[in-house]
């Protein structure tokens, strides 16, 4: 299984200039924790919920003045579509993030993956073994 099976297509964007507020106001629209700010079509930043509370709400900032480009995660962990999902996971743990941009060969955002894709696929493989565990058992 690769990442093109899991990945989520309708990654959530913006520019470097959007407002703090502006990409509070999308993530809430879109019931998302993460907006990809990407110029060109490449993924070049990442500003999570996180980033709008640590960042802009926490130090008391405007969040119409503040910039998607002050505060995101420059040059974000990216994986290609076609990494094994093994192989992200433990590229996700090892960089410590619960998102990262999917891309094509060329750097193209193709899409996203989040810690949240990686457990439904858990728990969904752990149900058809539960399944097949119950089907072998003889009844008590």
């Amino acid at each position: 299984m690769t990442i093109r099976d899991l990945a989520r297509t309708g990654v959530v964007t913006a520019h470097r200039d959007q407002s703090a507020g502006n990409l509070a106001t999308v993530m809430s629209e879109e019931n998302v924790g993460s907006v990809i700010i990407e110029d060109g079509g490449r993924p070049v930043g990442i500003v999570t919920d996180r980033d709008l509370t640590l960042k802009v709400l926490e130090p008391r900032l405007d969040p119409r003045e503040v910039t998607a480009e002050e505060i995101m995660t420059e040059e974000p962990t990216t994986v290609r579509i076609d990494d094994g999902v093994f192989q992200v996971t433990k590229q996700m743990f090892e960089a410590g993030v619960r998102r990262m941009p999917v891309v094509d060969d060329d750097g193209a955002l193709e899409g996203i993956i989040t810690l949240d894709d990686f457990l439904v696929l858990l728990t969904d493989e752990l149900n058809g073994l539960a399944g097949v565990v119950e089907a072998e058992s003889p009844p008590y």
